[in-house]
């Protein structure tokens, strides 16, 4: 069976660098056997990808995919935290939040994104618990954010 590193190259995909906090808090915090994840912001190369309400500015297909990237920058953050991602027992729980405008209702849409990638990476271990949020604004006006919080060996 392939690691969860050999599945993210079989999909095409580098772990990036964690980003930088951007503001008082650490990326992620270790207790116990869970490790929880800071709500990670779909960057690519320290920049966001794209900025705006889904619904208006960002379409829910292009939201769709941030949420993917914010994801795997949740990924990176976890392996930086543990050292080896074949250490992940389980993904428990995800949240997802979604910049949108008031009449759009997509925010699941959007978020699976975010859980079909979990699910391609850890396989069983990556069907988790959810929530998807429709809210007004998200730092640096992303349109999604993802967190979440897994547990470990």
């Amino acid at each position: 069976m392939a690691t969860p590193e050999e599945r993210i190259a079989e999909l095409g995909l580098t772990l990036p660098e964690v980003a930088a906090p951007v503001a008082s808090y650490t990326p992620t915090v270790r207790s116990g056997g869970h490790v929880y994840v800071s709500g990670q912001l779909p960057f690519v190369d320290g920049k966001l990808p794209a900025t705006g309400k889904v619904g208006a500015d960002v379409t829910a297909e292009t939201a769709e995919e941030l949420a993917a990237l914010c994801a795997l920058n949740a990924i990176a953050a976890v392996r930086a935290e543990i050292g080896e991602l074949s250490d992940v027992v389980r993904v428990v729980k995800v949240g997802g939040f979604v910049a949108s405008t008031p009449e759009f209702t997509g925010q699941p849409g959007v978020i699976n994104g975010a859980s079909d990638l979990l699910a391609q990476v850890f396989g069983e271990a990556g069907v988790h618990a959810r929530a998807a949020v429709g809210v007004a604004a998200l730092p640096l006006d992303s349109p999604v954010e993802v967190d979440m919080i897994v547990e470990v060996r």
